[in-house]
């Protein structure tokens, strides 16, 4: 029988494993060299895991083709409407999934970093939308799309939550969270209501110093004071010193027995958070999250260029298309898994995904396009219209009453789902003052 075995290449030389004898121990295994096809195997499978569960697991990837479709039809017809809806449609998953893989990337870099990709990464949709919008000269379409996204995150959002977490959780009366998250974000958003309000009713007083710039120049100031705001926000958010301030107001003022309702709540989602683990590498999650948002800004250029056309199409107001149908189905996977969390009696999970989503584009994401359309040399400026503002106005007062006290129950989230559709009724039947001017 001939006699079989295995060549070894060391950084010694070659050694001889005869498989009738044991291996010779003083070869150490680290300088074992493996062949590149071993390499390039573990490397494709990898890679194939990665792209198993970013794109194979999620169930709302099945929307992913639609992306492609929109693309193809903008090219072979002129069926505006079609294309417009395609590339809705396809945007769906790639917002899911950007949110997916910032969390994977959080998991790696620690909260406080973690914190500032979530804050930068979580309204990337929105901001690549904007931006595209802006490039085209499409004030009007930044401004309402991003007043829609506030609107849809405080009542819609919100409301669906409260009222599905008090039907799952009828026995229980009322659901609990943490109320001083609630009213400090509540002060950010009339801080932006504030600044928002200032360059209308200079406009419509015409009180300028100099008439069609004193705006665009109060605009630009307040932007980078709302950044600077949000920017200590973050910072007191992320250094830890929220919490304990939070939880001395609740011990403060809250009854004992919501606090023992929370204390309960978190004690048991301690468990869970502790076992999360990062599916995906932390490299594979940069990867993922430059390719999302090159997927992201193509469609968006897309979809911009078919608001128009799509308008004209559905016999639509421009206003209704950008405050309405863009924000719910652009982040319809958001809205889904607040509700979700407020199911499982996770509401200050919650909260994060409606208020806070809230508070990061009216005092970032907006102010953000302000400057850069300053940059772009667009005058793209904080007078949203009066309807407009003053719709903000009332939500936030509104939203700030239900959440003072920090509870929710069936009844809070039915009455501001009822705010939606009267505000959703009054743009289906709102002329845009500006539209020609754009």
């Amino acid at each position: 029988m001939a006699n079989s075995g295995i060549e070894l290449e060391t950084n010694g030389g070659s050694k001889h494993w005869d498989s009738d004898s044991q291996p010779n121990a003083s070869i150490p295994i680290s300088t074992v060299a493996l062949p590149p096809a071993s390499n390039f195997h573990c490397a494709f499978q990898k890679i194939a895991h990665s792209v198993k569960i970013v794109i194979f697991t999620a169930k709302i990837n099945v929307l992913l083709p639609f992306g492609p479709a929109s693309i193809i039809l903008h090219y072979l017809t002129n069926h505006h409407g079609v294309v417009f809806l395609c590339s809705l449609l396809g945007i769906i998953p790639l917002a899911e999934r950007l949110g997916y893989a910032t969390e994977q990337m959080a998991a790696y870099t620690g909260p406080t970093v973690g914190g500032l990709l979530n804050a930068t990464f979580g309204n990337a949709t929105e901001m690549i939308i904007a931006i595209y919008a802006l490039k085209n000269g499409m004030i009007r379409v930044v401004q309402q799309s991003l007043l829609g996204s506030i609107l849809s995150n405080m009542l819609l959002v919100l409301g669906c939550s409260f009222f599905a977490g008090g039907i799952v959780h009828y026995d229980k009366k009322e659901q609990v969270f943490n109320k001083g998250t609630a009213v400090v974000n509540s002060g950010l958003l009339l801080m932006a209501v504030m600044g928002l309000s200032f360059p209308a009713v200079l406009h419509f007083t015409h009180s300028e110093v100099r008439y069609g710039k004193s705006e665009v120049a109060l605009s630009r100031f307040s932007s980078c004071i709302m950044l600077v705001a949000y920017g200590s926000y973050l910072f007191f958010q992320l250094s830890g010193r929220e919490s304990s301030q939070y939880s001395r107001i609740d011990s403060q003022e809250g009854s004992d027995s919501d606090i023992q309702r929370q204390s309960q709540s978190q004690n048991s989602a301690e468990p869970e958070d502790e076992e999360e683990e990062p599916e995906i590498g932390l490299w594979e999650s940069v990867a993922w999250l430059a390719l999302l948002t090159l997927w992201v800004s193509i469609l968006s250029e897309y979809l911009v260029n078919a608001i128009q056309g799509a308008s004209e199409s559905f016999n639509l107001p421009v206003a209704f298309i950008s405050v309405i149908l863009l924000p719910i189905v652009g982040n319809a996977a958001e809205h889904a898994s607040a509700v979700m969390f407020a199911m499982k009696d996770k509401l200050d999970i919650t909260l994060g995904v409606a208020i806070g989503s809230s508070t990061q584009i009216s005092m970032f994401v907006i102010p953000f396009c302000v400057v850069v359309g300053w940059m772009m040399k667009k005058n793209m400026d904080l007078n949203f219209q009066l309807f407009e503002t003053a719709t903000l106005f009332i939500t936030v007062l509104v939203v700030a009453f239900m959440v003072q006290d920090g509870t929710a129950n069936y009844l809070k989230g039915l009455m501001l789902v009822l705010c939606y559709l009267i505000v959703a009724a009054s743009f289906f039947v709102h002329v845009d003052p500006s539209s020609s001017d754009d």
